[in-house]
């Protein structure tokens, strides 16, 4: 079996996330409907949103755990442009950009609390 390429956030307000996620990915869904949306990049990978509510099988909340998405970007600069862009966007950052033991990171937070990692392997 091959690695997911697809990944789904469970979220309160699809709508609201849609619009959040507009603007993070700077790109248009190319699927909405009633508590679902979905984005596809360039290269096929898959990230959508989908209402709480309408999940199936119902979720056991006791149960849920984190989530973290990250995306890696090739080097530095890049790091720094998606920082200040988000930061001009006014996303909640957990965590200023870091030299970690994997290179340099930076943590933010969607609207249902979901962890958004941008990181490249060089440090800082």
């Amino acid at each position: 079996m091959d690695l997911s390429n697809f990944t789904i956030l469970y979220v309160e307000n699809v709508e609201r996330s849609l619009a959040f996620y507009r603007l993070l990915l700077d790109q248009e869904p190319v699927e909405v409907m009633d508590g679902f949306a979905l984005f596809v990049s360039e290269s096929g990978i898959k990230f959508a949103l989908w209402a709480k509510s309408d999940v199936i099988p119902a979720l056991d909340t006791e149960r849920a755990g984190a989530m973290e998405t990250a995306f890696e970007v090739p080097n530095m600069i890049t790091l720094q442009i998606f920082y200040t862009k988000w930061r001009e966007l006014d996303v909640t950052i957990i965590q200023e950009p870091t030299e970690l033991g994997f290179g340099t990171t930076f943590t933010a937070v969607d609207p249902d609390g979901h962890r958004l990692r941008v990181y490249c392997s060089e440090k800082a």
